[in-house]
């Protein structure tokens, strides 16, 4: 999805609402919270395909989701037709991720290639769990998951569309 000529990213979706003044709860899907926290434009895509650029006035954290209130909604009701809502940001007011890192969209379609096993598949996806991310792979041999971790995850080579990994040796079975 594009704004203009700038890429707007999916970073999150409207799970709910949050108290009687109009807090919309947001679950993160690709960009960490602090992204969204510091966010001074916020666009929303609705399940009808109406997008709208808003101002937040609030950003909090609350229990592992991020907690907006949004110039325009002051209520309760005012908001609930908002859950659905895709939460979208402009790629370009992003701050630049630390050396090394790379944001999931990035990352999506690159070719993995264990260091023994060779091509494992194409990456899909990315979840997030309590320890670290996890990249979802897909190819001849199914679905594996793999750890983003600097011990499996060798290098990264964007241009060139390769992920290199160097996996033990019994993870990919113990995916299948």
């Amino acid at each position: 999805m594009s704004s203009g000529s700038e890429a707007l990213l999916e970073v999150g979706l409207v799970i709910g609402t949050h108290g009687l003044r109009g807090d919309i709860k947001v679950r993160m899907t690709t960009l960490p919270a602090e992204d969204l926290l510091t966010a001074e434009k916020i666009y929303l895509q609705r399940n009808d395909g109406e997008a709208e650029v808003l101002n937040p006035l609030r950003q909090t954290m609350h229990k592992g989701n991020v907690l907006l209130r949004l110039d325009g909604y002051g209520s309760l009701s005012e908001v609930e037709p908002l859950v659905g809502a895709k939460v979208l940001l402009k790629e370009d007011e992003l701050p630049e991720p630390e050396e090394g890192q790379f944001r999931i969209h990035r990352l999506v379609g690159l070719q993995v290639v264990d260091e023994q096993l060779g091509p494992l598949g194409r990456l899909v996806d990315m979840f997030t769990t309590a320890a670290h991310d996890i990249y979802i792979v897909e190819g001849e041999a199914g679905e594996i998951l793999i750890p983003a971790v600097p011990e499996f995850i060798t290098d990264i080579d964007i241009d060139g569309q390769v992920m290199q990994v160097d996996l033990p040796d019994d993870l990919v079975s113990i995916n299948q």
